[in-house]
């Protein structure tokens, strides 16, 4: 086997590494939510309080994805810094539980994450896999690669592919915004307006981003978290929510946005920027993009 060969195959090997141990990992993430329902007296470094269960989920992916030969960084929406694994080239970015703050009334929750070849904070267009679980009535895992996307059921057992080549359908059916109506922008709002003016589309938004974007990728549609008057850049993170949900939106055929551009092509300046996110139908996403600014 060449050189090149094989340093492709041991990349590929550690993608998968990834992968598989995230979805080991997620089922028992889900059990250990069990009496990890409450707060700490500490706040993420986006000033959001976090719960014991975002915590331990943090510590639970961080030994085992910088255990795995081949990855270089760690980056978490937890933590301050990268951590600095030292044994390859990939960076591993993740937000170990999307949505935690529904942890109190027991809604659906998920975790993301985006295997970057590229030092962290990386451009989008640096990642080679990226996806997220969803911590739903069945636990499922959507994974996106240069190969498409792949739906996969989550047991103790191991996963199993339920849909392969996952594509967006082309008849829009729901859409979710986040934020505060009155603190959206004039423009986001007229936007919002005529979204909601289709008959055929139905709204579904349950306040953790990953359940919203699976409703987007099985039915087709839009979510939005948009920049507001009163934060501009939004509240969902590049690195950790915006380039691997934009990943796996644009690999399944839709488009992404920050309201500008596709999200894969803004370039980060910080581990822990912020963005307005916008995915979907490649139709409404090009109605937003026109309809801004």
């Amino acid at each position: 086997m060449s050189d090149t060969a094989t340093a492709t195959a041991a990349a590929d090997s550690t993608v998968d590494a990834v992968v598989s141990t995230v979805a080991r990992s997620a089922t028992e993430i889900r059990r250990g939510l069990v009496g990890r329902r409450g707060d700490v007296d500490e706040e993420n470094p986006s000033g959001e309080t976090q719960a014991e269960a975002d915590l331990w989920a943090d510590d639970l992916l961080a030994e085992r994805l910088t255990a795995i030969d081949g990855v270089a960084e760690y980056a978490s929406e937890e933590r301050p810094e990268v951590v600095d694994a030292g044994n390859g080239r990939f960076g591993v970015a993740v937000d170990p539980l999307d949505g935690s703050s529904n942890l109190k009334s027991n809604n659906t929750m998920g975790t993301i994450f985006g295997v970057y070849d590229a030092p962290l904070p990386a451009s989008g267009r640096d990642l080679v896999a990226g996806g997220y679980v969803l911590y739903g009535p069945i636990t499922t895992m959507a994974v996106a690669d240069d190969d498409g996307v792949r739906k996969y059921e989550l047991t103790d057992e191991g996963a199993s592919l339920v849909e392969a080549d996952v594509t967006l359908p082309d008849d829009p059916l729901v859409y979710g915004f986040g934020g505060r109506v009155p603190d959206w922008p004039e423009d986001f709002r007229r936007y919002a307006r005529e979204v909601e003016s289709d008959p055929e589309m139905k709204l579904r938004y349950g306040g953790a981003m990953i359940a919203d974007v699976n409703q987007v990728l099985t039915y087709g549609g839009t979510f939005a978290y948009p920049g507001l008057e009163s934060a501009p850049n939004g509240k969902l993170r590049l690195q950790f929510e915006g380039n691997p949900i934009g990943y796996v939106i644009e690999q399944a055929g839709g488009r992404s946005s920050n309201g500008e551009r596709s999200l894969l092509d803004v370039e980060p300046t910080e581990l822990h920027q912020r963005t307005p996110l916008h995915v979907g139908n490649e139709s409404l996403i090009d109605l937003l993009e026109g309809t801004l600014g």
